[in-house]
Formats: C-alpha cells, structure tokens, sequence
C-alpha cells in the first residue's frame, strides 16, 4: 500500500520509526514535512498529489469526514496523576467540577473522575459541539466538554500540558477554572486571564472603528474552511461602505499579511483560535467574526447619533 504519514509537530521525531514500522510491512511510505495545526489540518493536497492509498494522521482523533481514505491514529500519554491530591485544596471550596482534557489523556479520565469522586465531589464530564468526538475532550475550537455543563457545576478542571486548550475552555465558561499541569508540575486557577482577553476584545472592536477597508481571512485546510461565512461577511462589511477583500490561503503568513498595508483591519474565519493566539503577529487589529458584527454595530449607532445631533 502506498501511503502517507502525517505528525503534529509535538510528534514529528517519531516520524521515521513509524515509516520504518510501516515499510517492514511491506509499504511505500511518505512523512509529510508540512508544518500541522491539528485534525482539522490534513495534509490531503500532498496525499492527492502522490496518489497514496491512505492518509495517517498520528496525535489526534477523528475531526471531520473528508472525501479521502484517511485513518486517525490518537497518540496515548500516560501523565502522573500524582498533582490531584493537591489540587484539592483549590477546589475544597467547589462540590460540583466538571473535567476536561485532551485527546492524548482521555484514557485517564475515569481514573480522575473516580479520584474525585471518592474524595466527595460530584463529577459532571460534559460533551463536545461536534469536532471533538469524546466525552470530556476539549479542542482548540470544540469546548463543548466544558461549556455544556458552566451551568450545573461550581468550577472546572483541566488536567494537561500547556494554556491552549484550557483558554478556549475559560473564554467561553463563566465559573471559576483550575488547571493542573502534570509535566510542570503546576495546580492553579486561571480566571484571570479572562478580564485580560474581554479587555484585549474590546481594544480590537474600538481600534477598528474607524476603518475604511477590512480583510476577511479565509483557510483552504479542510477543517478550517468557511468561505460561506466569509461571503456573507464580506457583503455586511460592504453595506456600510468600507470596502472589504477576502484573503486566502492555506496557512496564514502574519509578515506577509503586514505586507497589505491598504487594510485597516481583518476578520478571522479560518480556526476560531487565530483571532484569540495570533493578534499582536498583525499591525492592524485581528477580529472574530463576533468582534466583526460589534464593530459594524457600534459604527451605525455612531453615525445615527451623529446625524441626530446635526
């Protein structure tokens, strides 16, 4: 079988052991070089191109059906569940938490949730929108997990590497938010990251205010593609006379992008997380398509409360 192999880049020097792994087997093997984002980032115009019989995605669960063969292959961490004693004492306070984590710890959840639960909590594991595929996962653009069950629970927790996914979580939850490190060694809560990006939002939507050209930002990746959002935008953006341009790409070059000086300000329709991750990579404010319909908002309210002072 002739195939292609594909890692995120937390996996890629793993890379030629299973290409070797596969070729013993009796396969013709290509690794994607491709720099990758996540599920949603598949390398399909490389496997198009060498006409490969599949595509394996390593790291990952299934994300989207797309029309080729492709297989998702989740790669399984075993983290040391030995911080959640500790964490205890954060949540001494809260009897109701709900649990998230990523695709590479869900085999553990059970055991978190039974840790907690023999410790007295009642334990909520909420379910994704629809991207994730689990029961408690969380995605960079799938909190679901978390946001379908703010309302029944006193707090949350995280258990993973690294802020990414957990601040997707905590933008869209409005209870108190713990994150438990097991690499860092690191228990804390996070809620104050939310009064700084509700700031930052609101410093984006203000800055654009005036502007008399914006760009909307549109993704080929297979997962990340939404030009039917980015027409409809475009046409609100035009109805107010700024004139608007959609970009395109496959990924987003920021030094390239500061290259279009003519545009006052751009919209995000590619992966949600870019307007959140990417805004201080750009001159010119890098909006949401929300902060898109405030700023369009706020302008008519402007100009009719000009018109009437006139």
């Amino acid at each position: 079988m002739r195939i292609l192999i594909q890692f995120p880049e937390g996996l890629k020097q793993k890379a030629l052991e299973y290409a070797e792994s596969l070729e013993k087997e009796g396969n013709e093997v290509f690794i994607s070089a491709s720099p990758n984002f996540g599920a949603c980032d598949l390398a399909l115009d490389e496997a198009r191109n060498l006409k490969v019989d599949k595509l394996i995605h390593y790291g990952h669960a299934e994300f989207n059906k797309v029309d080729f063969n492709v297989e998702y292959v989740p790669y399984e961490i075993d983290a040391p569940l030995d911080l959640l004693p500790k964490s205890l004492e954060y949540l001494k306070d809260f009897n109701r938490i709900s649990v998230v984590t990523t695709v590479q710890h869900l085999h553990q959840l059970d055991s978190i949730k039974e840790f907690y639960e023999k410790n007295g909590k009642e334990v909520f594991i909420g379910r994704p929108y629809g991207f994730a595929k689990h029961p408690g996962q969380i995605l960079g653009c799938d909190i679901g997990s978390a946001a379908s069950v703010d309302s029944k629970v006193d707090a949350h927790v995280y258990f993973g590497g690294g802020i990414f996914h957990p601040l997707g979580a905590l933008l869209n939850t409005k209870k108190p938010f713990l994150v438990i490190e097991p690499f860092d060694n690191k228990v804390e809560f996070i809620d104050s990251l939310r009064d700084t990006y509700q700031r930052r939002s609101k410093g984006k939507v203000l800055a654009s205010l005036d502007a008399k050209s914006i760009a909307i930002l549109v993704s080929t990746k297979n997962g990340q593609h939404n030009l039917k959002l980015a027409e409809i935008l475009k046409k609100k953006i035009e109805s107010e006379g700024i004139k608007s341009a959609i970009l395109v790409s496959n990924t987003f070059d920021f030094d390239s992008i500061n290259n279009m000086m003519e545009f006052d300000a751009f919209v995000n329709t590619a992966c949600p997380r870019i307007a959140i991750d990417d805004t201080d990579r750009l001159r010119k404010p890098l909006l949401s398509a929300n902060e898109l319909m405030q700023v369009l908002s706020m302008k008519k309210e402007l100009i009719e409360l000009r018109q009437g002072k006139q």
